[in-house]
């Protein structure tokens, strides 16, 4: 999947850190990674310019570290669905349903991941290559779903709700939350009862 199969360093945990990182999340999100430098993100989180290299080295490398934690924050939730609905139906419908909470949501600005992609189109590059493993995850878990449902071809039926999250998620962000969140809905229903 990429070329950065080399052993990560172990991650240095620290409230300087985790401050680092919540400042960063807010405004990468909030405002764009490109429109947001280090410095700010150093001031808000009254987190020194030494400090702040202990942690990261460099912005690139914070971007990367937000989509992480980004990432493990919906795998805890999607995991705790799998869990709790043993459907692969009740699963599917729930994962739309709670995107298009997300969608409807205060704030939204669209998919973090998507947005960041926008921003670093090097296929290459650190932040591309986070924004694709959670990419290839999540497709992974809808296909597993799929097939638990036993759909003829899972992989096109995760493809094609992966297609529709994606659509939702920028339709959201653009125009009506609830339009968006209604038609990811009808979408999944769709491709379930295809299966």
């Amino acid at each position: 999947m990429s070329k950065q199969a080399e052993v990560a360093a172990p991650i240095r945990r620290s409230e300087a850190r985790e401050r680092l990182l919540a400042t960063a999340s807010r405004l990468f999100y909030s405002e764009g990674i490109r429109g947001v430098g280090v410095d700010r993100v150093m001031v808000e989180a009254d987190v020194a310019r030494g400090t702040f290299y202990r942690h990261f080295d460099g912005k690139d490398d914070l971007v990367r570290a937000y989509l992480e934690t980004t990432d493990q924050q919906i795998r805890k939730r999607v995991s705790a669905a799998e869990k709790e609905i043993p459907s692969p139906a009740g699963f599917l419908m729930a994962v739309a349903h709670g995107i298009g909470d997300e969608v409807c949501g205060t704030g939204f600005r669209g998919c973090p991941f998507i947005n960041a992609a926008a921003e670093y189109p090097d296929p290459e590059s650190m932040v591309h290559q986070a924004v694709l493993a959670h990419r290839f995850w999540f497709r992974e878990v809808l296909r597993n779903a799929f097939q638990l449902l036993g759909a003829a071809a899972p992989e096109q039926s995760a493809d094609s709700m992966v297609a529709l999250r994606d659509g939702a998620m920028v339709a959201g962000y653009l125009g009506s939350g609830q339009t968006a969140s209604s038609v990811l809905a009808h979408g999944a229903a769709v491709l379930v009862a295809a299966a």
